[in-house]
């Protein structure tokens, strides 16, 4: 059983800034996000958490969001660099505004979903999976995995036997998590079990 969190809001988030393997630190409503999702899985997990550990991407923004879950919840913690965001190469710190102007043509035909694995010398698609598939393969107890959007995305993908299209529509929301059991994922949100905002 996984546990998979994303970390809380960043600047980088409210600027609409690709940060990549770039770090930006947590705005206030991030923290906040943080500590909702730490009480929602102390909640979730109760009486069971001696037998998780907790692995963390090595980026500053999922440190910071596992340093909040630590005070609720004293999991092993170790940093995984297979966790960490997709890079985007060239692109990281930028814009969509930006990219088109700055790499004329890379984003034509490309929406939403699709435009990540564009960078000239981003991560590909394929790598990125290969270690989202060798981290889950490495899970031997039950965990609690804290990485990024993007990536958490393709977590979740590989998990489930998603398709590429289907990997990178899944949403990714900072108030809630995903419990990844029996090759299904399921989201946790703190509304669903009266957990209260902040």
């Amino acid at each position: 059983m996984i546990y998979l969190l994303r970390h809380g809001e960043t600047v980088g988030n409210t600027l609409g800034r690709f940060q990549g393997q770039k770090d930006s630190p947590l705005t206030r409503r991030g923290i906040e996000q943080a500590h909702l999702v730490a009480a929602l899985l102390s909640t979730e997990i109760a009486g069971a958490a001696p037998a998780f550990e907790m692995h963390v991407s090595p980026l500053g923004r999922t440190r910071e969001t596992a340093d909040r879950v630590e005070r609720v919840l004293p999991l092993a913690r170790r940093e995984d660099a297979r966790l960490m965001e997709v890079s985007v190469g060239a692109w990281v710190g930028m814009t969509m505004f930006e990219i088109d102007n700055e790499f004329p043509g890379k984003l034509d035909g490309s929406d939403a979903f699709d435009w990540y694995f564009r960078s000239p010398d981003g991560e590909s698609f394929d790598a990125a999976c290969a270690r989202a598939k060798s981290s889950i393969a490495d899970v031997r107890q039950p965990t609690v995995a804290i990485s990024h959007g993007l990536f958490g995305r393709l977590l979740r993908g590989v998990y489930a036997g998603l398709s590429q299209r289907e990997m990178l529509e899944l949403p990714v929301p900072q108030d809630g998590f995903y419990r990844l059991v029996d090759g299904e994922f399921h989201l946790v949100e703190g509304a669903a079990a009266g957990v209260p905002a902040f």
